[in-house]
């Protein structure tokens, strides 16, 4: 028999390689002062508890849509639509609920023909996305990936809820993944995704789906909003991320010692710190913005680097620790080599990306 001839040597596998960034958040901004006047609280049992001071919220006639694609536009500013072929967006609060939120906002961006879906992870969604969109590139079915994290939380939290409408806020951040090498600036990965459905209802909206659909007359007006076991969620977030965190920093081969920044999800400042100490990082280390959008959902993450970025905290060649933890219960963590990119726009600043 013949000796076999070797054939073509096997493809690299192309990793998703982070080149551009952008957030937005609406103008509207409401204050610890502001929810004082409605309901039983002040600004520093709101501070002690949570460390947020203000949030923005959108206004009538606004949606998730409107959120994402302004931010879409900020990521896409650096890099152009051309290079982007799918669209992923991470969002709890869709504009509809059939179909997706990510083809109407690929076609306003004018990425009509693009793959697009969204991601349903709760708060966890960003680092759900950030690892789906890295399988398609490296399955090279898209050879650049516009990832958006948005949520409108205004629009399903109890406005006198005080154990909640103190906490969250509305806003979108983005990133732009090219294909790329593992070892360049702004490659991200390896990523920890996991998951636990017996606790569902610690993190959930009742009603409005197939298992409790929304009734006129019939529904519980309490059951249409977001509700949480707060107590419950601090100690399950604290244990998921920091040991998600600590799997991919052993995927990796690294400890917490050589991450130079923490980008955990914005759930509040006490969350952040208590992950931070578990893993024994620095408090800052640490990359917050919460303090000044509250929780912001799947948009956390990104809004946060958007606003590190833009005030020059970032430099290229940092090795930055994300994770984050949310409803279902999702968690997931993954790493992420901080590339040159130009500055980008302040999230909280409005300019021409605010016209739809």
């Amino acid at each position: 028999m013949p000796p076999a001839v070797p054939g073509p040597p096997a493809p690299a596998v192309p990793a998703a390689v982070l080149c551009g960034l952008g957030g937005w958040v609406p103008p509207q901004v409401v204050t610890n002062d502001d929810l004082a006047r409605r309901l039983d609280t002040d600004d520093t049992w709101i501070r002690t508890r949570t460390g947020i001071r203000r949030r923005h919220v959108i206004g009538p006639g606004q949606a998730t849509s409107d959120l994402a694609v302004r931010a879409g536009r900020r990521a896409l500013a650096s890099c152009g639509p051309s290079a982007v072929d799918a669209v992923v967006v991470a969002t709890t609060t869709p504009d509809r609920t059939c179909p997706a939120t990510a083809p109407l906002v690929a076609a306003r961006l004018g990425l009509a023909g693009a793959a697009a879906f969204d991601v349903a992870a709760v708060c966890t969604g960003f680092v759900y996305g950030l690892a789906a969109a890295a399988g398609l590139i490296a399955s090279q079915v898209a050879r650049g990936v516009l990832l958006i994290g948005a949520d409108a939380y205004s629009t399903i939290v109890d406005p006198l809820d005080r154990a909640h409408a103190i906490i969250f806020g509305d806003g979108a951040g983005a990133v732009v993944l090219r294909a790329g090498h593992p070892d360049e600036p702004g490659a991200v990965g390896p990523f920890d995704l996991g998951s636990d459905g017996t606790h569902e209802d610690m993190i959930m909206v009742a009603a409005g789906g197939s298992r409790h659909r929304a009734t006129p007359g019939r529904t519980a007006p309490a059951d249409l909003y977001f509700a949480m076991r707060g107590k419950e969620v601090y100690r399950h977030a604290v244990t998921r991320m920091a040991a998600s965190a600590r799997t991919v920093l052993a995927q990796a081969g690294c400890k917490a010692g050589d991450i130079d920044h923490f980008a955990p999800h914005q759930a509040n400042l006490r969350i952040l710190h208590s992950v931070a100490d578990d893993l024994g990082l620095p408090r800052e280390r640490c990359l917050t913005h919460v303090e000044s959008v509250g929780n912001t959902g799947a948009a956390s993450i990104p809004l946060a680097l958007a606003d590190a970025a833009a005030r020059r905290t970032l430099t290229p060649g940092d090795r930055l620790l994300l994770t984050a933890f949310g409803g279902g219960l999702t968690w997931g963590s993954g790493l992420l080599t901080w590339p040159t990119l130009p500055a980008p726009v302040p999230p909280h600043e409005q300019g021409e990306e605010s016209t739809p």
